[in-house]
């Protein structure tokens, strides 16, 4: 079974335990392992950005696979709810939304999903809408 960790740092954004951990284990099906989520600031995100990809900004999202192999997993995911609640003002649907979407986004990167080619990024976004249809939400609208 997935074992899926939950850490909230005080944010402006909730979610569910349980609700991540669906959305993580969705997207990656089959698998054993662990996976821990973490749900930051934009402060947070802009120093691990800066750190382990040389980005000194804020992002959505951030995935490191610590260990991947057939049918096993060990990673993490680290989202930016304050960025999930601009980007959700921005594009008129709750932050709630946007950062679940995030979490999907990184699940599906330690998965093996590569968005940096229009083939892969338009798998991705696919597999994204399923996800997120099967727990109950509309496609994000500015999703391309």
């Amino acid at each position: 079974m997935l074992r899926v960790e939950v850490v909230h740092q005080p944010s402006c954004v909730a979610l569910p335990d349980e609700l991540v951990a669906r959305a993580v284990r969705l997207a990656l099906p089959d698998r054993e392992g662990e996976v821990s989520v973490a749900i930051v600031d934009d402060q947070q995100i802009r120093q691990l950005n800066s750190r382990y990809l040389g980005h000194d900004y804020p992002t959505d999202v951030l995935s490191f696979a610590l260990e991947a192999r057939e049918g096993y997993i060990e990673g993490e995911i680290v989202c930016s709810a304050q960025t999930a609640q601009s980007a959700a003002a921005q594009w008129g649907w709750p932050a709630e939304h946007e950062l679940l979407w995030y979490v999907v986004h990184g699940a599906l990167h330690l998965a093996g999903y590569d968005d940096q080619t229009s083939e892969g990024r338009q798998a991705m976004r696919g597999r994204e809408q399923e996800i997120l249809a099967a727990l109950g939400l509309p496609p994000p609208v500015h999703a391309a």
